[in-house]
């Protein structure tokens, strides 16, 4: 096991700069995600920990080691691809063993780690089959497989669940961090849907752009998101955003929405009297009220109501803004009702309308 030290890491394709300075320290058998957009530099950091894209300026070390200029190969590090990468004319234990007979270790050795790593994924009974034999779910496991028989330092996982159904990504999830808590490996695991990130994550990098926006627990960056970007990427549904403007009169702070709603602001919410804000609420931390009951509530319009069972997340025209609300009971809601929504006072969000960064608390 080791810890991956990236020190303010630069990265260009030509003239065009996709990673800007990003400096992440991750701790000896820490479970670490990277999440983003497309196209916001995530692969590309885990590439270049890997060893598969050069780094134009700053250093990457491995367990206090310096792997700027090391091969891939020599990095101790395994890594889990998003397509599998199995070979299609070698059987399962023949694709597990491959990194260890070019390696030549003996045989004895192969075949104990093979076996090992079989009885840990469940794939003993699949050893003599073929690629083509294997659903997508067993399939991971191979290269999973693969990685685990090299007893590697670190593991690097790029989008390793894209391919498979929700259902299975549900289930592969719980293998993948099953499989780290008795490893005790340090791992880096790179997707897009942020709750993968949130279910797997001990730290969660939330990257824009080819910045790192806020690094943290995932319950640290749910219930404190330091900007916009973060308070939209993490959770589903999305947190709603109201634009506003702060209203400290009579003693008191409320947030005066572009309807004239007026919606409670917490006594540490930071900000001026005036000040152009946008108010986060997520939608299950909205309430269902009598329109526009007591201070606090505002009136809203049903728009969708949408059952997934468990819950009813219901689209409502709030605050002149559009909002989703979240309940558990099953209200008899229909389109075109009207209703009240009270945020939970501790639970609001308040950012800078012109920064996107988090006021107060």
């Amino acid at each position: 096991m080791a810890s991956v030290d990236v020190r303010k890491v630069e990265k260009f394709f030509g003239t065009v700069q996709v990673l800007h300075g990003v400096s992440i320290d991750i701790e000896d058998g820490e479970f670490v995600v990277l999440v983003g957009p497309s196209g916001c530099g995530k692969s590309t950091l885990l590439r270049m920990i890997a060893g598969l894209e050069e780094i134009n300026r700053g250093e990457i070390a491995i367990g206090g080691r310096v792997v700027n200029t090391v091969p891939p190969k020599d990095r101790d590090i395994a890594m889990v691809f998003q397509n599998y990468a199995l070979y299609p004319h070698m059987t399962v234990q023949q694709n597990m063993a491959f990194s260890l007979k070019l390696a030549k270790a003996p045989k004895n050795v192969i075949e104990e780690r093979v076996n090992r790593a079989a009885d840990i994924l469940g794939l003993r009974e699949y050893l003599g089959r073929y690629p083509r034999q294997l659903s997508g779910g067993q399939r991971q496991r191979v290269a999973m497989g693969r990685a685990i028989v090299r007893d590697p330092q670190v593991f690097l996982f790029d989008e390793p669940l894209s391919n498979l159904d929700a259902k299975l990504r549900v289930q592969m999830r719980t293998e993948i961090k099953e499989l780290h808590q008795r490893l005790k490996t340090t791992a880096v695991y790179v997707t897009h849907d942020q709750i993968e990130a949130m279910t797997m994550a001990d730290r969660i990098v939330v990257m824009q752009g080819g910045h790192v926006e806020q690094v943290g627990a995932p319950l640290d960056l749910y219930d404190r998101p330091v900007n916009l970007f973060v308070a939209g990427f993490i959770g589903s549904p999305s947190m709603n955003f109201i634009q506003a403007r702060i209203d400290r009169k009579n003693g008191s702070a409320v947030a005066v929405a572009a309807d004239g709603s007026r919606l409670p602001l917490p006594a540490d919410s930071g900000g001026q009297d005036g000040q152009e804000i946008v108010y986060g609420i997520r939608p299950e931390h909205l309430t269902l009220v009598p329109e526009a009951e007591g201070q606090g509530a505002a009136p809203a319009e049903v728009i969708v109501v949408e059952p997934t069972g468990a819950e009813i997340l219901v689209v409502t025209r709030f605050a002149g803004n559009e909002a989703q609300a979240v309940f558990k009971d099953r209200h008899p809601l229909r389109p075109g009702d009207r209703i009240g929504l009270a945020p939970i006072l501790e639970s609001v969000h308040v950012f800078d309308k012109a920064s996107g960064q988090r006021l107060g608390h």
